[in-house]
């Protein structure tokens, strides 16, 4: 992988992150919550599919090396919101620690796996339209 690949795979992780952590959660009986929810979404869907479109054609990778390229950095980005989910819960006292320490590991395997098959689903579909 070459350098400015990591750097693209990293960036990516953190919009995630950001995103995760930045965007407002209103209670549900707010009327933006859905807004705010809907805008998240859209960002991480944008900043997910110019991850694919930048490994496959610019970086002209198999469409299983983009898969797990996307699959990575979504995991790397649950990764961080689940460290920042644990370093709220132990600056609030609020949470269940051990729940928290379980989601170090589930939040990226329960977003990874899912975008690896939608990263390779997608990426394969491009390399029948336009081969790299």
């Amino acid at each position: 992988m070459s350098r400015l690949e990591r750097i693209t795979q990293i960036s990516v992780a953190m919009v995630y992150l950001v995103v995760g952590v930045a965007f407002p959660n209103p209670p549900a009986s707010n009327k933006m919550q859905f807004m705010w929810r809907l805008a998240a979404w859209l960002i991480c869907a944008v900043a997910f599919a110019i991850h694919i479109g930048l490994a496959y054609f610019r970086f002209q990778n198999s469409p299983r090396r983009t898969a797990l390229q996307a699959a990575a950095s979504v995991a790397l980005g649950a990764f961080g919101l689940a460290v920042a989910a644990n370093i709220h819960a132990l600056t609030t006292g609020a949470g269940n620690q051990r729940l928290l320490a379980f989601a170090l590991v589930l939040w990226p395997l329960l977003t990874g796996v899912p975008a690896f098959a939608v990263a390779f689903v997608a990426t394969a579909l491009l390399a029948r339209v336009r081969p790299v």
